[in-house]
């Protein structure tokens, strides 16, 4: 694994105990720094599993898994909880704000439990809130903004912690075009700036346009398309 490669995929397989149907079938990946790849797939074609895999959210039933040049062989949960706070960040088709918190603090709480001062991590989210257009919304509640601006405020709150590796599932599968194409390009600038991998599941062909390479999966195998 080079210096270069921060997230490498070798044979992974995946299968749910359940129906004993595999998900992934020998899937072998590479993501290189500062690279935006896009995931293709139907539903349930298993994006959001490959993402998990990646994010250490779930884990194979074979192959081997490396990012950031770390083997995750058998880490525990609590190393690799340590692993996704200082290495990983998240951002799902819904935001999953915290309702009681201002956007701001949505933004703080990471940090705080990375162990951040809350005076930098107060400054560091205003900072990614303003360069994100919302300035003027940093005190709102979730229940306040619109359905791009949460998303945004989930963007800021997943780079809040300077990740290397950003992880998206469907980021703008919940907003009209004209929001998702404003919110998609916000994403991928704030991820550029901050010198961000990037994995992004997608069904939209005009997002994927934008990114470096581009996968498919279909039946349980990845392929570049």
């Amino acid at each position: 694994m080079t210096s270069s490669t921060v997230i490498k995929l070798e044979r992974i397989c995946k299968r749910y105990d359940v129906s004993g149907v595999f998900v992934l079938k020998n899937v072998s990946l590479s993501i290189k720094k500062d690279e935006f790849v896009a995931l293709l797939g139907p539903s349930g074609s298993g994006k959001s599993t490959l993402l998990h895999i990646c994010g250490l959210l779930d884990s194979p039933n074979s192959g081997n898994i490396y990012i950031c040049g770390k083997h995750i062989d058998n880490i525990s949960d609590e190393e690799k909880t340590n692993f996704r706070l200082m290495k990983l960040g998240f951002v799902y088709q819904y935001h999953h704000l915290l309702q009681e918190f201002s956007a701001v603090e949505n933004v703080i709480l990471p940090q705080l439990i990375r162990g951040i001062s809350r005076k930098v991590a107060h400054e560091k989210a205003v900072y990614l809130l303003s360069e994100l257009g919302l300035q003027e919304k940093i005190n709102a509640f979730p229940s306040e903004l619109s359905g791009g601006q949460k998303q945004r405020v989930a963007i800021a709150r997943a780079v809040a912690n300077d990740p290397e590796i950003l992880l998206a599932d469907e980021p703008t599968g919940n907003l009209d075009y004209e929001t998702a194409m404003l919110v998609f390009n916000d994403l991928l600038k704030i991820a550029q700036v901050n010198k961000m991998s990037a994995i992004i599941a997608t069904h939209n062909e005009e997002l994927v346009e934008k990114m470096d390479r581009t996968y498919y999966i279909s039946e349980g195998r990845l392929l570049e398309r």
